[in-house]
């Protein structure tokens, strides 16, 4: 697994807000592993922080505003897609106002600080969501949706259409991360001379200029319009280009509208606070509907983090059959109570075992009402840590192992005829001096039914 990472010295930016027209000074800082992205207004008294979480996002009208505690962070997405397409994992983002530079419109300027600042590996290792199954969010209102299917990378694909002649239907995708910062990271934002009438009329887009947004010309443009736009971006003269875009201009790219749209996505998504490995499909997106699919997939990623149940192919041969196992444990039947060790390595083993009615203890526990006894379940998941200790031995034949101490033993669900028990045993504590500390639960149909920490060790049969 891939190493957590920040950056080695601080970094400075500074420009004018997109929508206040105020200068704003911007600071990446280094930051311990396991912080993620935090921001923190250096221009309020107490110098409050906000995390990068989806579940502060507030509002999407104008880009992504976060608010905690009642302050707030406006158009957080394009510094959050810089930090992600670097692979960047810890940052304090210090800022003296609500809203970071606009800057080009891009994540590019903020991309060139970060690599100067210089990136450096740290010893956690990076959370990410591996993508096992499709998860979908659709917006009826506005027909956008997202979907992310499993990959091996996490890959984007933006899809956008507004039905309008001058931007026609585009497509964007980015392979891995490794494209952002040269494929995507200089893709501006873009608006429709309709959107910058609206925002204009109501005191916004203070920051703007002709070099920071692409404007789109759906409708004529009109002499008050002319005049409108030539004040705001203090121009003298003002023209639509010949692919029906504001003069003064060039685009980065012939698709630059989807792969600024694709840009949005990877920062809004960074709110989810864990990296994902899948592909992620935006039909078009819009920050509404890209910080609601994150606030779902966040949702997914925190109840499956509650099912610590390990994922088996029961149709895949086990690591060691009842023969095998009969070669490293000293127990037989009918108190032999793992069927299969699945997976093994030097810190864990999985276990199984498949309970029939035929269980001998099922005969008076209980007569019409057959149930697993807890204390059996315990017992079964010792012998899969015996198999775990055992093997660190060359003999195992000749050893026998001792419980020393149960604790924390929980028991959820009864255990019937006909589940199939996986047991997952991992070490607290490297194994000394044949003395083994480990956590062991055991789950049926990914359900925990009982879990413990156990206390065993392990002794030659000649000093037993």
């Amino acid at each position: 697994m891939a190493k957590q990472q920040t950056i080695l010295e601080s970094v400075s930016l500074k420009g004018v807000g997109i929508h206040s027209g105020n200068e704003v000074n911007l600071t990446f800082k280094p930051a311990k592993e396991n912080f993620g992205y935090v921001f923190c207004r250096t221009d309020l008294s107490g110098n409050p922080i906000i995390e990068a979480d989806v579940n502060y996002v507030v509002n999407t009208e104008r880009g992504t505003t976060l608010e905690k505690d009642g302050v707030s962070i406006q158009t957080s997405e394009h510094v959050l897609a810089a930090l992600v397409g670097l692979e960047i994992d810890n940052v304090l983002i210090e800022i003296d106002a609500s809203e970071p530079p606009i800057l080009d419109g891009s994540s590019k300027f903020f991309v060139e600080a970060l690599i100067k600042a210089g990136i450096t590996q740290q010893n956690e290792d990076r959370k990410e969501y591996i993508v096992k199954d499709v998860i979908s969010y659709y917006d009826e209102k506005t027909g956008s949706d997202i979907t992310v299917i499993p990959s091996k990378f996490y890959e984007v694909t933006a899809m956008v259409d507004f039905g309008t002649r001058i931007l026609g239907t585009q497509n964007a995708t980015m392979k891995s991360l490794k494209e952002f910062k040269t494929d995507f990271a200089d893709s501006r934002t873009f608006s429709f001379l309709h959107e910058i009438e609206m925002l204009l009329d109501n005191g916004l887009i203070k920051g703007g200029d002709l070099n920071n947004a692409i404007v789109y010309v759906d409708k004529e443009l009109s002499e008050k319009t002319m005049k409108k736009l030539k004040k705001a971006f203090n121009k003298k003269e003002i023209s639509v280009q010949s692919n029906g875009i504001l003069d003064n201009l060039t685009l980065h790219h012939p698709n630059e509208a989807a792969r600024h749209k694709l840009l949005d996505v990877v920062g809004d998504l960074a709110l989810i606070g864990t990296r994902i490995k899948g592909k992620v499909i935006a039909n078009k997106p819009g920050h509404y509907v890209n910080t609601m699919f994150a606030k779902k997939l966040a949702n997914i990623i925190r109840t499956e983090k509650k099912n610590t149940a390990p994922v088996v192919d029961l149709s895949k041969p086990p690591v060691m059959d009842v023969n095998q196992i009969m070669k490293t444990l000293p127990h037989r039947p009918p108190f032999l109570l793992i069927d299969k060790i699945l997976e093994s390595s030097d810190n864990h083993v999985i276990g199984l075992k498949n309970v029939t009615i035929n269980e001998y203890f099922f005969q008076g526990h209980f007569p019409g009402k057959p149930i697993m006894p807890g204390v059996l379940q315990i017992e079964a998941m010792a012998q899969a840590g015996g198999v775990l200790i055992l093997n660190t031995v060359p003999d195992p034949e000749n050893y026998l192992t001792f419980f020393a101490k149960i604790d924390k033993a929980k028991f959820k669900y009864p255990v019937v005829p006909g589940d199939t028990l996986i047991f997952k045993l991992e070490l607290l504590t490297p194994i000394r001096r044949g003395i083994c500390h480990m956590k062991g639960e055991a789950f049926v149909d990914g359900k925990l039914t009982s879990e413990a920490e156990l206390l065993a060790k392990i002794i030659r049969k000649t000093e037993a």
